[in-house]
């Protein structure tokens, strides 16, 4: 009992240093409300065991008094981590320290969408190599690998329930990959990544209560509750692209009907498009896309059309969301950002029309057009909560 106190006050104090940037002792025990003589017991053993380091940042009434004040941050030179991130055609890799400075990055592009699990792990251990050759380091350098990808994910248990990246359900991704690249990993659904890149990187530092939702070749969404990315019980919480806003609707590539998703992503407007729209000289998606975005600009009425219901199908959902968890702030992302028909302005005054109404302002909506290897960024803070609880763990101090 008394060990787990102690874990957890480290992990308590630890998170909130690497939260702030820079932190003094006697705000950590404020934020935290671990007294001020058990902070400086838990620094000790931090600073001792290298995760975290001293820095100087004068403060003038403090150096008027002779004392320069000392800050807390985490020490970036403690480990290094690699952020991945598997989308729809390519595996973008980030190599981050562990106070979350870039050291490379590197994007592999793969040949198919789907793969079976053993060439995923084959996929993700050759994006991984050339990364790290790219960077000049070895993997014994490394100390843990975060995977992102869509699906739903069992984040505690390493189990890719469904994805459509991988051939097979129930896949131990994280058993499979650890066995071959013989480092700790930690995989989730991709949206929660952002969520979590959001609060140590994005819009959502600072900010307690906050949605993610992700728009490209599907929908996702992650959570932040009172500053705790929320995965639900099953781990399968958030998968607001299959949240049903149809009944008996569109067929959703999960396979069931009537999925936000099977109305607003990529695939889903390219299928309803192709019966009125020649595509014969574009191979790709992403210029199909492209080029049923500037013919709706260029006043095709089909094209308008299309657009006009995946915003209304989106407004709605997202009103829901809204109505359900009251979030301080949304941030929409994603590659599909770069387009405006889910963020126009009659989407968003639809959203705030839709919302429970009362003498307050709605949440705060903002755009944040992050590509891939932010998504990976993500990828790799969560490694780095995962390194730190192995390193936590192992601390033989004595904190209480």
């Amino acid at each position: 009992m008394v060990n787990d106190q102690r874990e957890s006050g480290r992990r308590q104090v630890f998170s909130a240093i690497r939260k702030a940037g820079r932190v003094a002792r006697v705000d950590l025990a404020r934020e935290t409300g671990i007294s001020p003589a058990t902070v400086t017991a838990i620094t000790a053993e931090l600073l001792r065991e290298g995760l975290i380091e001293e820095t100087g940042t004068p403060d003038r009434s403090d150096l008027r008094r002779g004392r320069p004040r000392v800050d807390l941050k985490v020490r970036g030179a403690a480990h290094v981590v690699a952020g991945m991130k598997l989308s729809h055609l390519a595996i973008a890799t980030a190599l981050i320290d562990f106070e979350g400075t870039m050291i490379a990055e590197h994007t592999c592009a793969l040949d198919k969408s789907r793969h079976s699990a053993a060439e995923l792990t084959a996929l993700v251990e050759r994006a991984l190599d050339e990364t790290l050759s790219k960077a000049g380091l070895s993997r014994d350098q490394l100390s843990g690998v975060g995977l992102g990808m869509s699906g739903v994910v069992d984040a505690m248990g390493g189990l890719v329930h469904w994805s459509p990246s991988v051939a097979e359900r129930n896949v131990p991704l994280r058993d499979m990959l650890g066995a071959r690249i013989d480092l700790p990993i930690f995989i989730d659904n991709d949206a929660n990544l952002v969520a979590m890149a959001e609060q140590y990187f994005g819009h959502g530092r600072g900010v307690s209560d906050f949605i993610v939702v992700t728009i490209e070749s599907g929908v996702g969404m992650g959570i932040v509750i009172n500053n705790e990315v929320y995965r639900g019980a099953r781990g399968c919480g958030a998968e607001f692209g299959h949240t049903k806003v149809q009944l008996d609707g569109a067929l959703c590539r999960c396979g069931q009907r009537g999925c936000l998703e099977a109305y607003v992503a990529d695939y889903a407007l390219l299928r309803e498009a192709a019966t009125t729209t020649d595509f014969a000289d574009i191979t790709t998606s992403s210029a199909k896309l492209q080029a049923l975005v500037e013919a709706a600009r260029g006043g095709d009425t089909t094209a308008q059309m299309i657009f006009d219901r995946a915003g209304r199908m989106f407004a709605m959902g997202l009103a829901n969301v809204v109505n359900i968890f009251d979030p301080q702030l949304i941030i929409l992302s994603g590659e599909r950002m770069q387009f405006d028909y889910l963020y126009a302005d009659q989407v968003l005054d639809s959203i705030r029309r839709s919302i429970i109404q009362i003498d307050l302002p709605p949440p705060q909506i903002v755009i944040h057009k992050w590509g891939d290897l932010m998504w990976a960024k993500g990828a790799a803070a969560f490694a780095i909560d995962g390194v730190a609880d192995i390193a936590l763990q192992n601390f033989s101090g004595n904190a209480a």
